[in-house]
């Protein structure tokens, strides 16, 4: 009898479990979403290229170095990989509800029968009898309704979000880590333009200086020239400042120290430079490349799981168990006698003023308000790749105007400082053309640094970052006694 009381446990779950209530969840077409065919802003036609490294496109090793070492140390990573082991023990709590609770129990009782005291002393002692108890009990609540199984559905989506969540937060850490890296050298690019201009404008008021001396223009002209080199000179610690702002960001977006890697980063180097165009493909492929839009469909998913859940308790609960025990005066005697029992339970909620259906109505607005959510996401990701796509040709056009404006305000310093030199012109048109130069210079490295920074946002708007047709990512279960977290694993290959 006691066997068959486990077996039947043992396959209660396949002999008794029933439908599952609540709506079965279909992931939304594309059309219900809002997608378009094609994207408004103009763009290249083409295959849309491989993204999951898409920094590697920059051909700067640097940057390159720097994206691994954050991918590898970011703490906002590591805090992703730990809610994603997260969610995946809350999936595997889920499942055990689809299998029996076994207990064991044992015990041992010596009763002594006390005769007499002396001075709280014992005088005399004689033991009545010793107890041995043996006993294991089991409990399997039926899963009629499918209430539990639309729980793992739940935390399985939860899981999918997770994993989809910590790929979303590596995407961000390397464009994070590409936006301040192209910050930097453009602050360089910036600070260096300055001091070139510095340079020129010494000799400038050098050549003010010994025209003052020889009665040639009053001190006027060499105070103009001292007050546009005191101009020039406020811009460099405004870019020095810019420097080691972004320095202090990598330093901190890998892991390490604000200043960790500013040594490393003062040799001066050229601002990064990606390709001119980036064919991107069909509005709908976001729907599977963007790891956050992912994180939305995910959450709708286990939001209409919840719904299950919550409507199940509107109906009978059936458990069932069995237990077995022996009890003996001595472990020889364990075995002659064993007893054992099986039971069931069917309980129903009669009256609880309306709560569990609350609960269902309230599931009902959580899954409306994860498909909102869904929707505004994938919104988003479209509204993201139009502006990116309209910032990158807006950037290259003003690089190509200030190419032309700063080779013509060159031509133009040059024919005033050898005029001035030679007496043919006066100091506010040298100061004028300088002052054009300078302001060419800049307008055209920050152009090149809003070029390379479009790009970085284009690929993050494209989903790029992570491996978008491998699995769910994944991350490595935490040591056994080991309080800190093991290093993420790349979702990508």
């Amino acid at each position: 009898m006691v066997r068959t009381s486990f077996a039947l446990l043992a396959f209660a779950p396949l002999m008794l479990a029933g439908c599952a209530v609540g709506p079965n969840y279909h992931r939304p077409e594309p059309a219900t979403l809002g997608v378009p065919d094609a994207f408004s802003t103009p763009s290249v036609p083409g295959v849309r290229p491989e993204l999951e490294q898409w920094w590697t496109s920059f051909n700067d090793p640097q940057l390159n170095a720097i994206v691994e070492l954050a991918l590898k140390q970011n703490l906002d990573v590591a805090q992703a990989v730990s809610r994603l082991r997260q969610a995946r023990e809350q999936l595997i709590q889920q499942n055990a509800g689809l299998f029996p609770t076994v207990s064991a129990n044992a015990g041992y009782s010596r009763n002594i029968e006390v005769r007499g005291r002396t001075f709280g002393q014992i005088t005399n002692a004689g033991i009545v009898n010793e107890n041995y108890v043996l006993s294991a009990d089991a409990s399997y609540q039926v899963d009629l309704f499918g209430g539990v199984r639309r729980g793992i559905e739940g935390a399985r989506g939860s899981l999918q979000s997770s994993g989809y969540s910590l790929a979303q937060v590596r995407a961000s850490v390397a464009s994070e880590v590409a936006r301040n890296y192209i910050l930097l050298r453009a602050a360089q690019a910036n600070a260096a333009i300055a001091r070139g201009s510095l340079a020129l404008q010494d000799d400038n008021l050098e050549i003010a200086g010994f025209r003052v001396q020889a009665g040639l223009v009053s001190g006027l002209d060499a105070e103009q020239v001292r007050a546009q080199r005191a101009q020039t000179a406020t811009q460099v610690p405004t870019f020095d400042q810019s420097f080691e702002q972004a320095a202090n960001r990598l330093g901190v977006l890998t892991g390490q120290a604000p200043g960790a890697l500013k040594e490393q980063l003062r040799a001066i180097k050229p601002i990064p430079k990606g390709p001119d165009a980036v064919p991107v493909g069909l509005p709908a492929d976001l729907i599977r490349m963007r790891p956050d839009v992912r994180v939305a469909e995910r959450n709708l998913a286990a939001a209409t799981a919840q719904i299950g859940v919550a409507k199940a308790q509107l109906f009978p609960q059936l458990t069932l168990g069995t237990s077995i025990n022996t009890n003996a005066s001595s472990i020889d005697l364990l075995t002659n006698i064993i007893t054992g029992r099986v039971f069931g339970q069917l309980a129903q909620t009669i009256f609880d003023a309306g709560r569990n259906r609350a609960v269902v109505r309230q599931r009902r607005a959580a899954a409306e308000q994860a498909f909102g959510a869904y929707k505004a996401a994938v919104l988003t990701a479209l509204e993201d790749v139009e502006n990116a796509l309209t910032a990158l040709a807006t950037a290259q056009r003003r690089q190509r105007d200030f190419m032309i404006a700063a080779e013509a305000s060159e031509n133009a310093a040059l024919l005033a400082r050898s005029r001035y030199r030679a007496g043919l012109t006066d100091v506010l048109t040298l100061n004028t053309a300088e002052t054009s130069l300078l302001t060419a210079q800049n307008g055209l490295a920050q152009a090149k640094s809003d070029q390379a920074q479009a790009l970085v946002r284009l690929y993050l708007a494209l989903g790029g970052g992570w491996d978008a047709d491998g699995p769910v990512p994944t991350a490595p279960p935490l040591k056994h006694g080991d309080g800190q977290p093991a290093a993420p694993s790349s979702p990508t290959k």
